[in-house]
């Protein structure tokens, strides 16, 4: 633990800038979708549809509808991840876009 702490104080100062926005909620996907959503004052709240709620006292959730992963990711990929992680990807490929930053060259 002092090893990472000399290393902190041997640091320089590190500045970080936002340059791209990515939205996967339930109110869309995408930063338009969420905003037009917003101003139509939706709430992106529902009934749960992805399983069986019914032994659940709550019966309500924000679930993501209408994503497709196959926008984001290959097919053979989307077999070896859950659902949040497809999410995680497509938000950071969205914010990529947003920021004109192509990952490609990364």
């Amino acid at each position: 633990m002092e090893r990472l702490k000399d290393l902190n104080k041997k640091a320089l100062p590190r500045r970080v800038v936002i340059t791209g926005v990515g939205l996967v909620s339930p109110l869309g996907v995408g930063l338009e979708a969420n905003w037009r959503s917003l101003l139509e004052g939706k709430n992106g709240i529902g009934l749960v549809t992805r399983f069986d709620a019914s032994e659940y006292p709550s019966r309500i959730a924000g679930e993501v509808k209408d994503f497709d992963p196959l926008n984001f990711i290959d097919k053979k990929e989307l077999r070896k991840m859950d659902r949040f992680i497809q999410y995680a990807l497509a938000a950071a490929q969205l914010a990529a876009d947003d920021a004109s930053i192509d990952l490609s060259l990364i």
